[in-house]
């Protein structure tokens, strides 16, 4: 039996996330239903990890099992003809029988964009969170610094969140700004539910000057969701690299 790795592109707007439900329009259903009309197969399609509806994915990386002999450079060909076109399949790999998307993941960046422009964005709506007040950049990047280690992350963790525990190592957080966008990307050995949207919300405060960047220490230490920011809202958020090395 082959073990076939997909990276995917999707649009998130139309989707509610990637898990599959009953009766509501996810990305998991959707991909499984072509991989079953080219394959003949019903197969149990295995995710990086579960986005929200409406976040998007650059990088999406899912895994599935399967008797079929299609050569590996025709899979993505034959499910980009039947999938809806927000989602887009860039590559397939076959690889070691062990590897599970989940469970074989190493690290994941996540990006979350924010239009800082006075007036928003009609046709990028759906695609970045539009703030139109003047944010202090630079507190925002001094601000970014303080998460990058092993911390408890339980201060920006949404209510709901199954994970054991709430510890996870930050390797690198970056804001930067590119005319009127700004861009927050983190990369981590995992993240909780919620946990990028809280800590661009908690950044964008900073942006306010509503909490200073040397805060952001006291905020972690203190566990406490009520002294993070908001959670920006899921239209923004990209899970852009899956890294199994």
């Amino acid at each position: 039996m082959r073990n076939i790795k997909l990276t995917i592109e999707y649009d998130g707007k139309e989707f509610n996330g990637w898990q599959k439900q009953p009766n509501k329009l996810n990305i998991q259903g959707e991909i499984e239903q072509v991989i079953e009309r080219i394959t003949g197969e019903k197969v149990e399609l295995n995710a990086s990890g579960r986005t929200d509806a409406g976040v998007h994915a650059i990088g999406q990386v899912a895994n599935f099992k399967t008797n079929s002999n299609i050569p590996i450079e025709k899979i993505p060909l034959a499910l980009n003809t039947y999938l809806k076109k927000s989602i887009r399949i860039q590559k397939a790999e076959e690889v070691d029988e062990r590897f599970h998307s989940r469970l074989s993941c190493k690290k994941k960046t996540y990006r979350y964009v924010i239009n800082n422009s006075e007036y928003g964005t009609a046709l990028y709506r759906n695609l970045e969170y539009c703030f139109p007040q003047k944010l202090d950049v630079e507190a925002m990047k001094k601000a970014a610094k303080y998460f990058e280690g092993e911390h408890d992350f339980k201060a920006f963790k949404a209510s709901g969140t199954s994970a054991k525990s709430s510890v996870r190592t930050i390797y690198r957080a970056n804001v930067d700004k590119n005319v009127d966008k700004i861009y927050i990307e983190l990369t981590g050995n995992g993240f909780l539910y919620n946990m990028v949207r809280i800590i661009a919300g908690t950044l964008l405060e900073v942006g306010l000057g509503k909490i200073r960047p040397e805060d952001i220490t006291d905020i972690i230490e203190s566990k406490d969701r009520e002294k993070a920011g908001k959670t920006l809202p899921p239209q923004g958020l990209y899970l852009v690299e899956v890294k199994y090395e």
